[in-house]
């Protein structure tokens, strides 16, 4: 599934794209303020999406050969719904690329991929503090779910709950 949009192009991402996925995750990590959080390294990256048991998928957004944004999502499962669910998991277009509606065409592409795919549901989080993200979304007919919160376990803490 290929998009034109002026001089930009969506295509699902590929091997050979390894480095410019870890180059947006980092970009990304900056512009959230976590740059310091940013563990993966090509081969993290080519496993997890690449691997013999992938667990994410990427579409890329390009200007020419120079990689502009991406999307990264995976499925979840809506036990409400009986059906899986699409997760974004990152959205990001490069700061000087951003106002040319690439965020929406990747927005679009990923909708399509759920039609096609039967997702019941797509969700993602966005950092309280991201008002042209949240105002964005909302311009998309997005609805936050104000009655949840996010919780996370990582590394140390999920191995202590492992132990019992």
């Amino acid at each position: 599934m290929a998009t034109n949009l002026t001089d930009v192009r969506l295509e699902r991402a590929t091997e050979r794209d390894v480095p410019a996925i870890l180059s947006l995750i980092k970009a990304l990590a900056e512009y959230e303020r976590m740059a310091g959080d940013v563990v993966a390294d090509e081969a993290l990256v080519h496993a997890s999406f690449f691997g013999s048991a992938p667990s994410a998928e990427a579409v890329i957004a390009r200007a020419g050969a120079e990689p502009v944004g991406f999307a990264v999502w995976f499925h979840n499962h809506s036990t409400f719904l009986g059906r899986r669910g699409l997760y974004l998991e990152d959205l990001f277009v490069v700061p000087e690329w951003r106002g040319r509606g690439i965020g929406r065409a990747l927005l679009v592409y990923l909708a399509k991929v759920a039609v096609e795919r039967d997702c019941g549901c797509m969700e993602w989080a966005v950092l309280n503090w991201n008002e042209p993200a949240i105002r964005f979304y909302r311009s998309l007919g997005a609805k936050p779910l104000d009655e949840w919160s996010v919780f996370r376990l990582t590394g140390d803490d999920i191995a202590r709950l492992a132990t019992g």
